[in-house]
């Protein structure tokens, strides 16, 4: 079963056990969608908002200096929006209405992202198969292959307390 079809069921778990929750997208950390579950919302738009907010998120987190960054939470008059940190490479977010249980919210959010998380940590071990009976695959001068682009990898705080 391909990880984004885990990713979508995990999501769809997660609708059930939380009442009032209205929509779950998981997103790479660049805001692109794996998976989603929101009927009334444009997921890419989201997506992309979401990791524009994981980042600020993360810079407050370094700027404060309280570890990393676990979660995000928006509250609006209507309901609210959640971000969990699903791995170094993916996020959840969920939407919900105004009567959710915040509680119930965060546990269960919680819970989702870390396994998402796993799934995406074996999404990129599975990506990379064996090249020439297990032998490494040979690099043209210069390092990239052709045709392959580059893999960006979000800035970490170098800030230590």
């Amino acid at each position: 079963m391909a990880v984004e079809t885990e990713v979508l069921n995990e999501l769809n778990r997660l609708r059930a056990r939380v009442p009032h929750l209205t929509g779950a997208l998981a997103a790479s950390t660049d805001g692109l969608v794996l998976a989603q579950d929101m009927p009334d919302v444009q997921p890419e738009g989201l997506a992309a908002l979401t990791a524009a907010a994981l980042g600020v998120g993360r810079r407050m987190v370094d700027l404060s200096a309280s570890g990393e960054f676990c979660e995000l939470l928006v509250r609006g008059a209507g309901g609210c929006l959640a971000t969990y940190a699903a791995g170094p490479a993916a996020v959840l977010t969920l939407l919900a209405g105004d009567r959710v249980n915040v509680g119930r919210l965060h546990l269960e959010g919680r819970r989702s992202g870390a396994r998402i998380g796993a799934l995406m940590a074996t999404r990129s071990t599975d990506e990379r198969p064996p090249v020439g009976g297990g032998e490494p695959p040979v690099r043209p001068p210069g390092g990239r292959t052709p045709g392959v682009l580059p893999v960006r990898i979000p800035p970490q705080s170098r800030h230590r307390p």
